[in-house]
């Protein structure tokens, strides 16, 4: 290995050395990855990989989506990471692990349940990393007073950022009026306080008509994004939703495709299509490098 290590930081020595070492060499196929600890990524996760990343931002995307245990992660790309714990088996020093990564790295957001978010506010305190909480999560079937109420509580205790679910049986049984009321009352408690809603249609579960028609209510309750998936349903993001979604909402409203996006390629054909965050479980693993 033969580098130019003039006019390096330190940080971007650490940073170029692990590159060219995971280089040359990866870890062997199912073998875990040595930074980000996964069996998945074959040394091309976003800590390993950041050229891969920084091509998937380029491209137009402002936010990807990190889990628990990131280890190391470039401070350009860091900034534009949501770090997300939702399980519902997640325990507190998982939190507090997810929060200390997310002050270290100096990450977007942690996307967390609603009760995690005093804690999540009290770890963060101090720092530019934003809460974000999730509303009745993850079927949508809450009660609207409840849901505007723990969109209340939720910003009160920190969280600047809400991603509700819409109640998708209402939906489906054409009750749009319900719909829209139930999205405006998040929109509205969040809105007052100063955060913004990403309103989450399930798309796995939804005809494109009932597509068009959530994405419609959406933007007629003034929501600040349509997102695709919970991560809990039958399937995650498409190219053909989120086309279909960023014709709906038009350019005023951001698209979040989350789930189903698994490489660059993945994650460029959704922004081409009209996304303009990328989430998932593979987030710390999006790309392989791009060679030369």
């Amino acid at each position: 290995m033969s580098l130019d290590l003039g006019n390096y930081t330190l940080d971007q020595l650490v940073e170029l050395i692990t590159r060219e070492v995971l280089a040359a060499y990866p870890p062997a196929a199912g073998q875990p990855c040595a930074v980000c600890d996964t069996d998945s990524c074959n040394g091309q996760c976003v800590q390993t990989n950041p050229n891969g990343a920084r091509d998937v931002f380029s491209a137009g995307a402002d936010r990807l989506t990190t889990r628990l245990g990131v280890k190391s992660v470039a401070t350009d790309i860091a900034g534009k990471i949501d770090h997300t714990l939702l399980k519902p088996q997640g325990a507190e020093n998982e939190i507090r692990q997810l929060c200390a990564e997310a002050r270290e790295f100096q990450f977007a957001t942690v996307c967390v349940n609603p009760t995690w978010v005093p804690l999540c506010a009290q770890l963060l305190a101090g720092s530019p990393v934003k809460v974000c909480a999730v509303i009745g999560f993850p079927l949508g079937a809450t009660l609207p007073e409840v849901k505007a109420f723990e969109s209340q509580r939720c910003v009160a205790l920190g969280a600047q950022e809400l991603d509700m679910v819409i109640n998708i049986g209402a939906l489906k049984s054409h009750q749009y009026d319900a719909v829209e009321a139930d999205i405006a009352a998040v929109v509205t408690a969040a809105h007052s306080l100063g955060a913004c809603v990403k309103v989450i249609i399930e798309a796995a579960y939804l005809t494109d008509e009932e597509k068009v028609e959530a994405c419609a209510l959406a933007k007629a309750a003034r929501a600040d994004y349509v997102k695709t998936s919970t991560g809990f349903g039958p399937g995650g993001a498409t190219v053909e939703d989120i086309a279909l979604m960023r014709r709906v909402v038009g350019p005023e409203m951001g698209v979040k495709a989350a789930g189903g996006v698994k490489s660059a390629e993945d994650a460029k054909a959704m922004i081409a299509a009209g996304a303009t965050r990328i989430g998932a479980s593979a987030g710390v693993k999006i790309v392989s490098e791009l060679k030369q």
